[in-house]
């Protein structure tokens, strides 16, 4: 192949993105590129320097001082902004929210879609990228299209043992309102809204296991191989 198979994992918030991506990221041997978490480093980053989240001029203006990469450690995908390991702090209620926000802005979207791209194509084997609009948007060209979704009350749930699990004990009621505020969001914004590519295949997890669900991730990927090969000159 002329370039690294591309996997391309779209889906809401508490879908089982992350666990999925990682998983099969690690059976396969390729490179995670978590979008979601490098739109969260830019909330981070925007509100540490108290830039609000509609100041497209300022939001463009700080991206290009922005260092984000990806760091394996003991099986966990770890986010560094510069050389700090923020991987717990994007990921706390309010950045989650503020990722939102920034995610919508044009100016953001664009800023970032090279920087995703150049990730993916220089991984040695292979690239999976984790977001809401890798199918439709940065790589619509994707060699395997998912779309990873579960039901809303699945979702919170899920999320609520999450940040229990962090010390963070908040309601379910105020953890699945906060998710369909986010949902709302994200699948309304003008630029690049959450919507399943509609090449993608739908994998509703909410009955299914990690290892059922990455199973049928490494099938795709099998069958994306054995099509590059069919393809290929002789």
């Amino acid at each position: 192949m002329s370039r690294p198979i591309i996997v391309a994992i779209d889906g809401p918030a508490g879908a089982g993105k992350s666990s999925v991506s990682k998983a099969a990221a690690t059976r396969l041997g390729f490179t995670l590129v978590d979008t979601g978490a490098i739109y969260r480093c830019v909330a981070l980053a925007a509100r540490r320097d108290s830039v609000a989240f509609d100041d497209d001029e300022a939001l463009g203006s700080l991206l290009p001082t922005l260092e984000i990469g990806f760091r394996m450690q003991d099986g966990l995908n770890r986010v560094l902004l510069g050389a700090e390991d923020v991987s717990e702090a994007i990921r706390t209620p309010e950045n989650s929210q503020a990722a939102s926000a920034v995610s919508a802005r044009p100016v953001v979207r664009a800023g970032l879609l090279d920087l995703q791209r150049r990730l993916a194509l220089s991984a040695p084997a292979g690239a999976i990228l984790e977001g809401r609009d890798i199918g439709t948007v940065v790589f619509p060209d994707a060699d395997v299209k998912l779309f990873v979704t579960a039901s809303p009350e699945e979702r919170a749930k899920r999320r609520h043992l999450e940040l229990k699990a962090k010390g963070i004990d908040l309601p379910f009621e105020q953890v699945l309102e906060e998710q369909k505020q986010r949902d709302l969001a994200d699948s309304t914004r003008e630029v690049a809204p959450l919507k399943p590519a509609p090449d993608s295949m739908l994998l509703d997890t909410t009955d299914f296991t990690l290892d059922e669900v990455v199973a049928r991730v490494v099938a795709e990927v099998e069958k994306a191989r054995a099509r590059a090969r069919d393809l290929a000159p002789r």
